[in-house]
């Protein structure tokens, strides 16, 4: 099997931000679903599992951070081009999120741009050459 990673997000509407992850591309996995958590899948690998913050609590005794006021983590997901990266920030603006909260970045092996989520959890969409980031990555500093 696979390595697989959950990202555990709490939500204050779950509703609204399961039509918000669908509305970028995500599938709702209706069998670890509820109506107090959504598990949205990205690839066969990848999901995130948004909870209530009633139920986020049963899996944590410290304060849960509000995600418009406070960073924990940057998450990003890599995707095929840089088309597709477009795509999904263009899909993420007319789903209601707050598109770039971090600079866009562009370079000839690289391109990604970020959005934020209705609670405010921020995502990086990238695309990279793996090739061509290795050229550079083994450049010299002053070339």
């Amino acid at each position: 099997m696979p390595k697989m990673i959950f990202i555990n997000l709490p939500v204050s509407d779950l509703a609204r931000s399961t039509a918000f992850y669908q509305a970028i591309g995500a599938v709702k996995n209706e069998q670890f679903s509820d109506h107090t958590c959504s598990c949205i899948a990205f690839s066969d690998t990848i999901q995130a599992m948004l909870m209530t913050r009633d139920k986020y609590r049963q899996f944590t005794s410290k304060k849960i951070a509000d995600p418009k006021t406070m960073s924990l983590a940057l998450l990003c997901l890599f995707v095929d081009s840089r088309q597709a990266v477009d795509d999904m920030i263009g899909k993420a603006k007319a789903a209601g999120g707050n598109l770039d909260p971090s600079p866009v970045d562009d370079f000839d092996f690289m391109y990604g741009r970020s959005f934020e989520d209705p609670d405010g959890h921020m995502w990086g969409v990238s695309w990279m050459d793996p090739e061509a980031a290795a050229k550079a990555m083994a450049a010299p500093a002053n070339a």
